[in-house]
């Protein structure tokens, strides 16, 4: 059977991280932790952000892979941090990391729905307040 796609173990709340390569590793390890990803693909979701910065607006930066990376997904998944006091991309301050991993074109599902719940500023309020992996679950659950 698949693993969940967003599970409680990929959730982690309330991190204070020192900076954006800190933030990456700890986001991608969290996938390489639970299975979805080789640690090789950590290193290619750096190399993505060194081609073209992952921060989206609205405290939000989407960490992943470059095309190349492919190989080194196992499982489709995603990954959330949330940083309430902030970490610096670039200029750009970012509270909630989402980490994603997909195989095939699996993650352009998992990115429509991530685009949906962050088009919304109330939703990332949400995220960076959440007092439990529920309420982010929950909040994903909600998007079809």
């Amino acid at each position: 059977m698949a693993k969940e796609v967003l599970s409680k173990e990929n959730v982690h709340l309330n991190k204070a991280l020192n900076n954006k390569e800190e933030a990456i590793r700890y986001t991608g390890g969290i996938l390489a932790d639970n299975g979805y990803v080789q640690d090789a693909y950590i290193e290619k979701m750096l190399e993505r952000e060194d081609v073209i910065s992952t921060f989206m607006g609205n405290f939000v930066a989407i960490p992943h892979g470059t095309e190349d990376a492919k190989e080194f997904v196992l499982e489709t998944g995603i990954s959330i941090v949330t940083v309430p006091e902030g970490v610096d991309f670039d200029g750009n301050t970012v509270k909630v990391l989402i980490g994603i991993a997909g195989k095939g074109d699996e993650h352009l599902d998992v990115l429509s729905k991530i685009a949906i719940v962050c088009s919304e500023e109330k939703n990332i309020q949400k995220i960076v307040n959440a007092t439990s992996e529920e309420d982010i679950i929950n909040l994903f659950d909600e998007v079809n």
